[in-house]
Order: structure tokens, then C-alpha cells, then sequence
């Protein structure tokens, strides 16, 4: 595939995790790329951080294998009441956000993929690919920089480029999908936010437990042998240490432990989109969609999605069709538990996961795949 005249086949919108992985598919694939990312690396994000054993051989098909802590499990818990299933097929790995986007972006410019220090601001649809119009981030006013080799540099210093295919990586609050107009109006009810911190603590498991709470659940996910991170999904105003104080069997295992960092924020979490392919561009990762990080498989679902788009650049239904195969069991399966969990069922689902072991086995391991 040739590129756009003096431009790159590849221009992708966000340097996190996933548009990393579609800038080393799309290397890999013999395309060139550009990244166009404005926040410096290692980009840190409010998460869960547990890779699936699923996410993990993914990560590792990049030719990327960050370190961290294995994962042997899922364990949910409601007070005394406790529900575990370990992976039937290999560990996942609870890995610093920090860390496996400075190990993602490595490779990525390994590879030859180029990055650029801006934001975009404007996007215009051509018939031989899209332009993109670039405003330098804030402390980097000026040229923008060009960090692997100095490709379509004259274009950059103009603040626009020109792309066969621009791949939306922008994340939940995607400007790609609302220049096009691809966004749907925001649901008023059962909005949730994520908050995350790490405490400076040996793991006490190797599970990642899902301490459920009256409005809240909390995430524990070792990370490294002296790192937790804590991860909590509830409504607008949720305060961290308000409710991690009301879980008291996790707020034992922190008492005394030093927090390493501020709490991070992310959301509203829901997010639809009314397609996710428009002529040259595709929208890929948290930009496509999201429904909520209960399940804990967006990571999966979206390197899933990298690898998809890659594979259908100048097939935008086959990308549609290919999306929603990578994203259906995280659709269904998150979409029930989170009505579940925020009806009056909440209460019922340690204890069903207690009651039916084989039911909630399936259930971790057809999203751990």
C-alpha cells in the first residue's frame, strides 16, 4: 500500500495503549504511521491494570512483555462472603499503566513508527484519504517534534497532515468521533466514573479481587511484589477514601500502607457511537465504544480491535463486522452485569457467584480468553 503523497498510510489519533498497538500492527503489516499523541510518555490513565491471560498473549504477540505481578484469578467479595475462580488457562498479569505503555511505546518506535507532539483540531474527508489539522500542545508550542525518524516533517511544521487512513485512538472522550459526529448523546441514568490509586504494600494474593461495596466495587490488583493498585467504579462523586473506608476487609490489608501517587479520575465510562468506520477513518479502543470497566477487559477488546482495523483499512463494513465480533461477549456480558449492578439485584451477585461456582467460572473464563 502506498501512502498519501508526502503523507503516512497510517496517521494514528492517541498514543495510549491501543493506538500504540495499531501503530506496531500496522508497522508490522509494512505500512508507515504516524502517532499523534500530546501528553510525553509514559502516559498513566485512572485503570484497573490487570491484563487477562487473553490481553497478556495479545500484548505479547507485539513482540511486548512488560513485567509485573501474575494473576492467577478473579475473587469476588461481599464481607465474609467470598467467591474465587482461578484461570483455567494460564495466568494474566497485573502490569503498571505507566509500564506497559512505555514498554508499548518502545516497540512502536522500534519499528519505525513516528510520533508527534500535538492535538487534533480539525479533520477534513478526501476522496485519496483525510486531512488532519494539528494545534501543538500547550508547554510544546512551536514545531511540533518528531521523535523516531524525521518523516513528513515539512507537513508537521505546517500543523497538518495528510493520511491514506486515520485510525481514532483518542480514547472515551474521543475528538475524532465528535468532529465527525459519530457520538450519541450520553445516557442520564447509571453514569459511573472510575477513580484509581496505588499503595506501596506486598500483594497479599494473587487473585484480583472485586471487593463489592453498597455503591462501589473495588478492584485490588498486585502489580508488582511491593505495589497494589486500587481501582474503584461507582456513581459521579464517589470519594476514594470515604469508600474504601466502608470495605473493611480491604481497608485492613492498606492500613499503614503508603499511597504512591494522587488519585486518578476517568469518565462517564458509558460511551456509544453511531458507527464506527467513516471513509478513511476508523474509530478503535475506548473511541468505538465503551460500556463500563466492570469486567475488566477493555484492554482486550481493544487490542482486539487494533489487530481487526489493521486487517481492514480499505473495508470499512469488514471492519464493523469485525468489531463487533471482538467486542460482543464484553457488550453482553458487562451490559447485564452492569444493570445488575446497579438495580436492586446488586446485592444478589457474590452471593449467586458463591451459590453457582460453575456459572460464574464460565463467566471469568469466557472473558479471560
Amino acid at each position: 500500500m502506498n501512502g498519501a503523497p508526502d503523507g503516512p498510510d497510517v496517521l494514528v489519533v492517541g498514543g495510549g495503549p491501543v493506538g500504540l498497538a495499531c501503530a506496531i500492527e500496522a508497522r508490522l503489516a509494512g505500512l508507515s504511521v504516524v502517532v499523534v499523541e500530546p501528553r510525553e510518555a509514559p502516559v498513566d490513565k485512572a485503570c484497573g491494570e490487570g491484563l487477562m491471560p487473553g490481553a497478556l498473549r495479545a500484548v505479547q504477540r507485539l513482540g511486548v512483555d512488560p513485567p509485573g505481578h501474575d494473576l492467577a484469578g478473579i475473587s469476588y467479595r461481599a464481607g465474609a462472603l467470598v467467591a474465587d475462580h482461578r484461570f483455567a488457562g494460564g495466568p494474566g498479569r497485573g502490569v503498571r499503566r505507566t509500564t506497559l505503555h512505555a514498554a508499548l511505546a518502545g516497540r512502536a518506535a522500534e519499528l519505525g513508527a513516528a510520533t508527534v507532539a500535538g492535538r487534533v483540531e480539525a479533520l477534513t474527508l478526501r476522496a485519496d484519504g483525510a486531512g488532519v489539522t494539528l494545534r501543538a500542545d500547550g508547554e510544546r508550542s512551536g514545531a511540533h517534534q518528531v521523535h523516531a525518524h524525521q518523516i513528513y516533517a515539512h507537513q508537521i511544521h505546517a500543523h497538518q497532515i495528510h493520511a491514506r487512513h486515520v485510525l481514532a485512538c483518542d480514547g472515551l472522550h474521543s475528538t475524532v468521533r465528535r468532529l465527525l459526529d459519530l457520538e450519541v448523546p450520553p445516557r442520564a441514568r447509571g453514569r459511573r466514573f472510575g477513580l484509581r490509586r496505588h499503595f506501596r504494600v506486598a500483594p497479599w494474593t494473587d487473585l484480583v479481587e472485586v471487593h463489592w461495596g453498597a455503591r462501589v466495587e473495588a478492584y485490588v490488583t498486585p502489580v508488582a511484589p511491593d505495589v497494589v493498585g486500587v481501582a474503584l467504579l461507582g456513581p459521579r462523586g464517589t470519594a476514594f477514601d470515604d469508600e474504601l473506608a466502608a470495605l473493611p476487609g480491604l481497608a485492613a490489608h492498606l492500613r499503614g500502607a503508603e499511597p504512591l501517587g494522587p488519585v486518578r479520575g476517568a469518565g462517564p465510562l458509558r460511551q456509544d457511537t453511531r458507527r464506527r468506520a467513516l471513509g478513511p477513518v476508523r474509530l478503535v479502543g475506548d473511541a468505538s465504544g465503551y460500556v463500563d470497566a466492570l469486567t475488566g477487559e477493555g484492554l482486550r477488546v481493544g487490542l482486539a480491535q487494533a489487530r481487526a482495523v489493521v486487517g481492514h483499512l480499505e473495508d470499512p463494513a469488514g471492519y464493523e463486522r469485525a468489531w463487533s465480533r471482538a467486542t460482543r461477549d464484553y457488550r453482553v456480558l458487562t451490559s447485564a452485569l452492569v444493570r445488575a449492578a446497579t438495580s436492586p439485584a446488586r446485592g444478589a451477585i457474590v452471593p449467586l457467584a458463591r451459590a453457582v461456582p460453575p456459572l460464574y467460572g464460565a463467566v471469568v473464563e469466557r472473558l479471560a480468553r
